[in-house]
C-alpha cells in the first residue's frame, strides 16, 4: 500500500501539536513543586467538573474503543453492541462508591485503590494483591493503544513499528515531566476531534451509502451465510449468545472503574459535587461511541476490505483498520488526516494516565510498603516517575514481540483479572463485614477459576487454543446447553462466595482481623469539611487555581 502523504502530513502535525501541548501543561496550574503524588499523579486533586470530564472522557473511551468497537460489529454483529449498555448502565452502578471513594481518599491522603484497601481492612497483604492486580490488568490495557495508532498508520500505508515507538517515547517524556497535567490538558484536543470526526461521519457516510436501509440490508445479507450463522454472527443475537452478551455488559460494567487509571482520574477531581456531576454527563459519551459502533456495519455496506485480509483464501485481515479505511473510502484526503488523527491521538491520553496509575501503585503499595518505609513525598515522586518510564517501555515491547492478536488476549485476561478486586474495594467503601484473610482467600479463588475459564476458551479464526476470548460454555461445567457466559462473570461470583463464606467461618473461630483506620464520617465528607484537606487557591505563579 501507498503511503498517502496529505493524510500522514496532517496526521503528524496534529500529533506534534498535542506532544507540544504535554510538555507545556507542566506549566499549567503548576504549583510551587511537582515533587509529591498529589502533584504530580493527580494533578493537585483540583481537577473541576469540565476538565474532569474531558480527563474521564478521553481516560476511559481509549483509541482501542473507537477501533475494536466498530471492528466487532464488523465481524460479529449484534454482539459488538455490548459496549453501549455496558457504558450506559456503568454510571448509576458506580456512582455511590465513587463519591465515598473520593471522601476517604481525600480526608486520609489516600492515592490509590490499594492505600484504601490497606487502611480499610488492616491487611498489607491484601493492598499488595490489589496493587499487583491492578498493575498485572493495566499494562497490556496500555499496550492495546498501541494499536489505535497502528491502525491508522496502516491505512494511511505507514508500516513497521517504528513510528509507533517514536510516538510512545514522545508520550513518556512529556508524561515524565507534566504528570497527569498532561493528558488532561490533551483531553480537551482528543475529545473535540473524536465529537467532530464522528458527528460528520454520522452524516456523510450514511448519505454515500444509500441511508440506513442499505446499510442495514447490506449487514444483513452478509450474517445471513451459513458461515456467519454457525459462528453466531447476526444483526440480532441469538439464543445462544444472549446470556453472554448481557453478563459481558454488566460484567465490564463492574470492571471499568475498578482499574486503576478511572479511579485517578476520579481522584483528581476537586470535589464529591464534581464527581457526581461527571457520572450524570459522562453518558454523552455513551452516545458517541453508539454511533461509532454503527461504523462498523457502515464498512460493510462499503465494502472495505480489511487490511492483509483475503477473501477468498479466507484470510480475515487485521479488522482494526476498518474504521480508519472507512474514512478513507469516505472523506477526502485532509479530513481523512484529521480523523485518523483524532485516533491516534486518543491512544496518548489513556496511555498517559495508565502508566500514571501503575506506577502509582507499584511507589506507594510496594516500593514505600515493601521497600523503603521511609520514602518521603519527593523520593515517592520521583519514583512514580521513573516507574512510569518503565511501564511504557514494558508496553511498548510487549506490542513489539507479541502478534497484535495476542495482545487482544491479554487485554480480555486483563477485564477478568481486575474484577477480583470488586470485593475489597467496591464494597469496601460500604462494609467493613468483611474478613481480610477471607477476601484474600475470595481473590484467590476467583483468579484461579477465572483463568481456568480463559485457558478453555480457544479462539478458531485466530488458531488460538487457549485465552481466545471470554466467552465461556456453561457445558465445560456439564450443563446440556450452547450457552456461553462472561467468564469473568462467574469469577467474581466465586470470589464473593468464598470471601462471605470465609468470613463466617473466620469470624466463628475468632481469627483475629485487620484494624479499620478508617471512620465512618470519612466517606461523606465534602471538600472544605474538616478533615479534608485544603484544595490551594494560588498555585506557583500566583494565579488563580480556579
Amino acid at each position: 500500500m501507498d503511503v498517502k502523504v496529505t493524510e500522514l502530513v496532517i496526521f503528524t502535525v496534529l500529533f506534534v501539536f498535542v506532544s507540544v501541548l504535554g510538555f507545556v501543561a507542566s506549566r499549567w496550574r503548576r504549583p510551587d513543586s511537582m515533587e509529591h503524588l498529589d502533584e504530580w499523579g493527580l494533578g493537585g486533586r483540583n481537577f473541576g467538573g469540565w476538565i474532569t470530564w474531558f480527563l474521564l472522557g478521553g481516560d476511559l473511551y481509549t483509541a482501542y474503543t473507537f477501533v475494536a468497537v466498530p471492528a466487532l460489529m464488523f465481524g460479529a454483529g449484534a454482539l459488538g453492541f455490548y459496549a453501549l449498555p455496558y457504558t450506559v448502565v456503568l454510571y448509576p452502578i458506580v456512582l455511590l462508591p465513587l463519591v465515598r471513594l473520593w471522601s476517604v481518599s481525600h480526608v486520609n491522603g489516600f492515592v490509590t485503590p490499594a492505600d484504601f484497601v490497606r487502611a480499610r481492612f488492616g491487611s498489607s497483604t491484601l493492598a499488595l494483591l490489589v496493587a499487583i492486580t491492578g498493575i498485572l490488568a493495566t499494562m497490556p490495557y496500555i499496550a492495546l493503544q498501541l494499536v489505535g495508532i497502528e491502525a491508522v498508520l496502516k491505512a494511511m500505508g505507514v508500516e513497521g513499528k517504528w513510528p509507533i515507538t517514536i510516538a510512545f517515547l514522545i508520550l513518556a517524556i512529556y508524561t515524565y515531566n507534566s504528570g497527569l497535567r498532561a493528558p488532561a490538558l490533551i483531553a480537551f484536543v482528543k475529545d473535540s476531534l473524536i465529537y467532530l470526526t464522528v458527528i460528520v461521519a454520522i452524516i456523510v457516510i450514511p448519505a454515500k451509502l444509500g441511508g440506513w436501509d442499505a446499510i442495514f440490508s447490506a449487514a444483513g445479507a452478509k450474517f445471513s451465510a451459513p458461515a456467519a450463522q454457525a459462528a453466531g454472527s447476526g444483526v440480532l443475537l441469538n439464543a445462544n449468545n444472549q446470556l453472554n452478551y448481557v453478563t459481558l455488559a454488566l460484567g465490564s460494567a463492574l470492571a471499568l472503574f475498578l482499574y486503576p487509571h478511572s479511579l485517578t482520574g476520579v481522584l483528581a477531581a476537586r470535589s464529591r459535587d464534581t464527581v457526581k456531576r461527571n457520572m450524570a454527563a459522562l453518558p454523552a459519551y455513551s452516545f458517541v461511541l453508539g454511533l461509532l459502533a454503527l461504523l462498523g456495519l457502515m464498512a460493510i455496506a462499503a465494502k472495505i476490505v480489511p487490511v492483509g485480509a483475503d477473501p477468498a483464501a479466507g484470510v480475515a485481515g487485521d479488522r482494526n483498520t476498518v474504521v480508519p479505511l472507512l474514512f478513507d473510502w469516505a472523506f477526502p484526503d485532509w479530513f481523512t488526516g484529521v480523523a485518523h488523527a483524532a485516533v491516534g491521538i486518543g491512544a496518548l491520553v489513556p496511555a498517559a494516565v495508565m502508566s500514571i496509575a501503575a506506577a502509582n501503585l507499584f511507589t506507594r503499595n510496594i516500593w514505600t510498603e515493601y521497600v523503603h518505609r521511609d520514602a518521603g513525598p519527593v523520593e515517592e515522586a520521583r519514583v512514580s516517575k521513573i516507574v512510569s518510564l518503565v511501564v511504557k517501555f514494558v508496553a511498548v515491547v510487549l506490542v513489539l514481540g507479541l502478534d497484535t492478536q495476542y495482545s487482544i488476549d491479554l487485554q480480555l485476561i486483563g477485564g477478568v483479572v481486575i474484577l477480583q478486586t470488586l470485593p475489597a474495594v467496591a464494597l469496601g467503601v460500604f462494609t467493613r463485614w468483611f474478613h481480610k484473610w477471607a477476601l484474600v482467600a475470595g481473590w484467590a479463588a476467583g483468579m484461579a477459576f477465572g483463568f481456568w475459564m480463559l485457558w478453555t476458551v480457544p479462539n478458531p479464526a485466530t488458531k488460538h487454543a487457549h485465552f481466545g476470548g471470554s466467552a465461556f460454555k456453561l457445558s465445560e461445567l456439564g450443563f446440556d446447553t450452547k450457552w456461553t457466559i462472561y467468564a469473568g462473570f462467574l469469577a467474581v461470583g466465586l470470589n464473593l462466595l468464598v470471601a462471605v463464606a470465609g468470613t463466617w467461618i473466620l469470624r466463628a473461630a475468632h481469627v483475629a482481623d485487620g484494624e479499620d483506620t478508617t471512620k465512618p464520617a470519612d466517606y461523606t465528607a465534602e471538600a472544605g469539611d474538616p478533615g479534608v484537606r485544603e484544595i490551594p487557591e494560588l498555585v506557583g505563579d500566583g494565579k488563580s487555581s480556579t
